[in-house]
């Protein structure tokens, strides 16, 4: 018999029922219903509610229905509609008569958040943790290559020339946003839903607070109506997901073009590439290709639940039923994703010569400009002197380098002969030396600041 039904209920239509069950994904959640479960049968024994004895023999029971469950023991029958159809009807079958007072006071309404929050908060550390380890690698890279100067490039066009390292610390400084959404969201998370009943709170004495102090839980849910149809947890959670995959969509973007042969700026170790069913010479970059193709399954989750929360009424509606398979997927393939993410950045080679090849002086027409500006012209007007300069160079397939200062005084009369010292890569990244910029020294402070951030709490 079901929680809801009674004998006399006719049954219902089989396809209705294959629909309305949700027990073939929600069974992901026993850990956390088991555990929500043992809680709640304390607060009632607190509340007076249960027996010493009962409240004993309910917690032994549970006990034993997790270890029928971690070891594949557990017998699921068709009468059960979802996870905590299944536990309670197992702990009956144990137990007896007192397994039916373990539901008093609670409804699925407040269970099922509870444990759908239970299962992100654990989930939390390890996604954290793949984020942190990824991170650093970035900088692992950065460290190891100080001094390696590369093409930095606006609409992929090759723009100044900035070290290695920058191009690095730029994806981990993204990564690192993502760490503090995630840090940021957790008290949200870590709110107790139970005790909300199905939405007018429990009529029984609960200790709430302690309740939420048991399960790990941050705060107590404020409002019973809105605790039970809350999913704003998801939400954020999933939009957290769809950020990291975007971020982890463009390192694989960067470096599915760097390692190609147009760029070679990047080797990839093979462990992380894949060869040619056809073709013997060729190692396709899979694995950055399928964190890349990732990005949409996250952002597909997204957006499909926000569809099904922007028109419910309030109160839980059966719509929210939703919430878990988006939940699970996101985690599985954000762990997925996150597992092979930091080897292969850790293993992969930069190619100097080919950096080097690709530095070419057009990229240094902005440091021509900032030398007239530090002359004292005007930017607008040093902008159009420098670009007709590199039009003309460009006309005659000569450097930059290459034109007579006499050339470069027919376009503005403050040119000079030290102008020249301006068309060097290393000393146009060395200007760069603002907080945030690409000079060695402001490279070394990202460096410093992100080892801070990644470093552990109890060592700050």
């Amino acid at each position: 018999m079901r929680l809801w039904g009674t004998v006399e209920n006719p049954p219902l239509d089989p396809a209705f029922e294959r629909l309305n069950a949700s027990l073939p994904f929600d069974r992901r959640l026993y850990p956390q219903d088991i555990r929500g479960s043992i809680a709640w049968a304390r607060a009632l024994a607190r509340a007076g509610i249960l027996s010493p004895e009962e409240q004993q023999a309910i917690e032994e029971g549970l006990q034993r229905v997790r270890e029928e469950l971690d070891a594949g023991l557990f017998l699921f029958r068709p009468t059960d509609e979802d996870i905590h159809t299944a536990v309670e009807r197992r702990l009956s079958e144990l137990i007896g008569p007192a397994a039916g007072k373990l539901h008093t006071g609670r409804s699925r309404n407040d269970q099922v958040a509870t444990d759908l929050r239970l299962f992100l908060m654990d989930e939390w550390p390890e996604l954290e943790g793949g984020l942190r380890a990824l991170e650093e690698a970035l900088v692992r890279q950065a460290e190891a290559h100080p001094d390696l100067l590369m093409p930095g490039y606006t609409h992929l066009q090759r723009a100044q020339p900035i070290r290695y390292a920058q191009w690095c610390l730029a994806h981990a400084w993204a990564f690192e946003r993502d760490r503090e959404r995630l840090q940021e969201a957790f008290p949200r998370l870590a709110t107790l839903p139970l005790g909300s009943g199905a939405l007018a709170g429990t009529p029984f004495p609960i200790d709430r607070e302690a309740l939420a102090r048991e399960l790990g839980f941050q705060q107590v849910s404020p409002n019973s109506l809105d605790a039970v149809s809350d999913r704003d947890f998801v939400a954020e959670f999933l939009f957290i997901a769809a950020m990291i995959g975007i971020h982890l969509s463009r390192l694989a973007e960067d470096l599915i073009l760097f390692a190609s042969a147009e760029f070679g700026f990047i080797e990839l170790d093979p462990a992380y590439t894949t060869g040619s069913s056809l073709m013997p010479q060729k190692r396709n970059p899979d694995a950055l290709e399928l964190a890349r193709a990732k990005a949409g399954r996250l952002i597909g989750h997204l957006t499909g639940f926000l569809t099904v929360l922007k028109g419910l009424p309030s109160g839980y509606n059966k719509d929210l039923q939703e919430d878990k398979e988006p939940v699970f997927d996101t985690v599985d393939t954000l762990r997925a994703v996150l597992a092979v993410m930091p080897g292969l950045i850790a293993t992969m080679r930069p190619r100097p010569e080919r950096m080097r090849a690709a530095l070419e002086e057009a990229m240094l027409a902005t440091e021509l400009a900032d030398y007239l500006v530090r002359k004292g012209v005007p930017f607008r007007e040093a902008h159009r002197v420098v670009s007709a300069l590199v039009q003309e160079a460009l006309r005659e397939g000569k450097a930059l380098s290459a034109l007579p200062l006499e050339r470069m005084r027919r376009h503005h009369p403050a040119f000079e002969a030290d102008v020249f010292a301006a068309l060097d890569p290393e000393a146009a990244v060395e200007r760069r030396v603002v907080i945030g910029g690409t000079a060695r020294a402001a490279v070394d402070a990202q460096i410093r600041a992100l080892r801070a951030r990644l470093a552990p709490a109890d060592s700050q």
